[in-house]
């Protein structure tokens, strides 16, 4: 490599010093407003495609409903958390759900191996609720900062517009907490069968809040009543090969013929804080929650079970965001959750128009009008709902006119924070390659011989340098995964094997003795000084 390659800066010309993490108040604080450099970048990137969404262009949607049981698990949800839509038994909450493909353009098959995005718009009495996930539980990266260099390098070669598995691996071989990720990709699961028959997962960590104002941290997850069921390489090229569509076909087919597809809602919690007796951090979304720790407890259901009139309108217009909570349900520190919380409305208000709130199928439900101050921008067709003033649109009025602040809870949540604020890497890491060992152990043989064969073609497409590095990842992960795909792919796995650490990262297996700096140095040894 090379010291002469150019500085990276923004586009206001400053050098980029840390592309690695967000500033944030201590490892573990919440993303601060002035991350300038990341919203410029993440705005940026929100804008990349016009008009089709840059990521999960490929989508189905149905709507449908959900009906809360009044508990989790065998407690009254009441004990943790205040939100209604997951306290009245019976109600049916109007739904709308948008499953998707992540990489692909709007007619790429569904048959591709790809991460899909299960996006659910829940219609509640207190507003819209969004849970805006995927089926996998987890993700590649840890840190929003990342996100656009790691679509740019799965999106396709801007030189030869060819997805390139040197690019993929390339990226990956540089961040160790994805190759959990990777593991669950490359395997059968990275293409479920359809839509109906595969899991979802809010992916990042939130947290329930009571009435008492009593905070715990938690994951949200959807299990299909009709199993799972996900298809090889060779089975997915069959398919594919006459339908570049299936799922949606299976989707509406099924819907059409009162086949209706319904999932249970569970819930994962545990106490809030740091969790210190973890060996990974919770609000690390490139790690799932061991389910024998943290059981599934069940909280209510979803059936869909009407398609879309107008897809254009209902599909290709909803838009989500991980922003869009109930009271009752709030933000973690999870760095993916703080950025694509700023993200995703972002891209919205770009790709379908500062009013896209005022489309049906995005607006709340008909019983819950909206009352704002926002006023104009394009396509406007309509004022919000306004107060007994017309003529005053801001808040407060000193003449007692206009909309007013709703009341406040009884007790309201307040996290205690306390950090200096700095880039900081995740210290806990020993999981990294922990989580990716053990799902590999967990796959069926079957499962295991064609993540093995899907990872062996990508490699034979990669460099030497990429391909060590990749092996190394896996064999440190459990050493029959990095010795099956070095003698699959003809690579040197004792080479490999003797590639030291990488720069600045853990080594595997260990996590960073205390608070570190992205630039390696700790925390309070920089305060000490």
């Amino acid at each position: 490599m090379s010291d002469q390659r150019p500085i990276l800066t923004t586009r206001q010309g400053h050098p980029v010093r840390d592309n690695q993490s967000m500033r944030t108040v201590g490892e573990r604080g919440p993303a601060t407003l002035e991350n300038y450099q990341f919203i410029e970048k993440i705005t940026h990137f929100d804008r990349e495609r016009i008009p089709e969404r840059v990521v999960h262009a490929r989508g189905a949607g149905a709507h449908g409903y959900f009906e809360a049981y009044g508990k989790i698990g065998d407690e009254p949800a009441s004990k943790y958390t205040r939100a209604r839509v997951l306290n009245e038994t019976g109600v049916k909450t109007p739904m709308f759900v948008r499953f998707s493909t992540v990489a692909g353009a709007k007619e790429s098959p569904e048959t591709a191996r790809d991460p899909r995005g299960f996006a659910v718009k829940f219609k509640t009495v207190d507003g819209n609720w969004d849970l805006v996930g995927n089926n996998l539980k987890i993700f590649f990266i840890r840190d929003a900062i990342k996100f656009p260099d790691m679509i740019h390098a799965f999106k396709p070669d801007p030189v030869t517009n060819r997805q390139e598995a040197w690019r993929f691996f390339d990226f990956v071989a540089a961040h160790p907490e994805s190759i959990h990720m990777v593991t669950w990709l490359k395997s059968p699961w990275g293409i479920p069968a359809n839509y109906r028959e595969m899991e979802g997962s809010g992916v990042n960590t939130y947290k329930l809040v009571n009435d008492q104002g009593v905070a715990h941290l938690c994951k949200f997850h959807w299990i299909p009543k009709q199993g799972v069921r996900n298809l090889t390489s060779a089975q997915a090229a069959e398919i594919q090969g006459k339908d570049v569509g299936h799922a949606t076909k299976d989707l509406y087919d099924n819907i059409a013929a009162g086949n209706f597809p319904e999932w249970e809602f569970a819930v994962q919690i545990m106490p809030d804080g740091p969790n210190d007796h973890l060996s990974f951090d919770p609000l690390d979304d490139t790690k799932r929650w061991p389910e024998d720790q943290f059981p599934l407890l069940k909280c209510g259901r979803m059936v869909l079970d009407r398609v879309p009139d107008n897809f254009f309108a209902d599909v290709e217009q909803s838009a989500f965001g991980t922003g869009v909570l109930v009271d009752g349900i709030d933000f973690s520190d999870d760095k993916m959750l703080q950025g694509r919380t700023l993200s995703y409305s972002d891209t919205q208000r770009y790709r379908v128009g500062p009013n896209y709130l005022q489309l049906p199928i995005n607006a709340p439900a008909p019983g819950v009008k909206a009352h704002t101050n926002q006023r104009d921008g394009q396509m406007t067709f309509y004022v919000d709902g306004v107060g007994e003033n017309k003529h005053i649109n801001y808040e407060p009025s000193t003449i007692g006119q206009g909309l007013r602040e709703a009341p406040k809870p009884a007790k309201e949540y307040h996290q205690p924070v306390e950090g200096k604020l700095g880039r900081y890497q995740t210290s806990r890491t020993e999981d990294d390659y922990v989580q990716a060992g053990e799902r590999y152990r967990s796959f069926e043989e079957w499962e295991r011989e064609d993540l093995i064969a899907n990872l062996v073609g990508d490699m034979k497409e990669c460099p030497e340098a990429i391909q060590l590095r990749m092996v190394w990842h896996f064999w440190h992960a459990d050493e029959e995964y990095g010795r099956r795909v070095a003698e699959g792919a003809g690579i040197d796995l004792e080479k490999a094997k003797a590639l030291p650490p990488l720069p600045g990262r853990a080594a595997p297996g260990q996590r960073l003795k205390a608070e570190t700096y992205t630039d390696g140095s700790q925390a309070h040894k920089v305060a000490a000084e």
